[in-house]
């Protein structure tokens, strides 16, 4: 079982991590909770129905990442448009934003709340053993699964990672290339993200 999900009797799946491991997921973790931010709610904890009644951004992102997390819902960068097309894919986009985002986010910090809550309560439960099997409920597999594809998406993103001929590359840096601890971190959390996914199938 290390570094591969199996799955569980009944639903659900399991992992064997180190302390290392462990470590290394739950700062990622913590890094895209920083990067997405606080929701609306958060900045205003005293009234429940503000998240309700307030609109995301209409803008897309200015950092490459969350450009990556939050994309254009109408645009296709490989089938360019016609400069009236182009406006009105900016249009749509920019309304689809102002109604959708909010939420999107929202899925994203629970989904990575939860990887990091998870390993939390498995580094208590491990202390000093040096590593420890993690049990993930269906709903839990679900929300690591999301988590793995956005913390994918937000390396590929830093690396520059646009299709699969810039992934084959990744496998021929040099050892001394300062890319290579996150390339590490990028290939281990897609086997980790494969193996999941195998345990979701039927």
């Amino acid at each position: 079982m290390p570094g591969t999900f199996e799955p569980l009797p009944g639903g659900g799946a399991a992992v064997a991590l180190d302390d290392v491991e462990i470590s290394i997921i739950r700062s990622l973790a913590v890094q895209l909770l920083e990067l997405i931010g606080p929701g609306p709610a958060e900045d205003a904890p005293d009234d429940p129905l503000a998240e309700l009644f307030t609109d995301g951004p209409s803008e897309p992102p200015t950092d490459p990442v969350l450009k990556r997390l939050f994309p254009d819902a109408y645009s296709d960068p490989e089938q360019p448009a016609s400069p009236r097309d182009a406006e009105e894919q900016r249009a749509y986009s920019s309304e689809f934003r102002r109604y959708t985002e909010n939420d999107l986010r929202a899925g994203k910090r629970d989904s990575a709340l939860t990887v990091i809550r998870s390993l939390d309560a498995l580094s208590s439960a491990s202390a000093g053993e040096g590593g420890a099997v993690l049990k993930l409920s269906p709903e839990e597999s679900q929300q690591w699964l999301s988590a793995l594809n956005d913390l994918r998406l937000a390396i590929g993103s830093r690396l520059e990672i646009t299709d699969e001929e810039d992934s084959d590359l990744l496998y021929r840096l040099p050892d001394e290339d300062p890319r290579k601890p996150m390339v590490m971190a990028y290939l281990w959390l897609g086997g980790l993200q494969e193996t999941l996914v195998g345990t979701l199938m039927p």
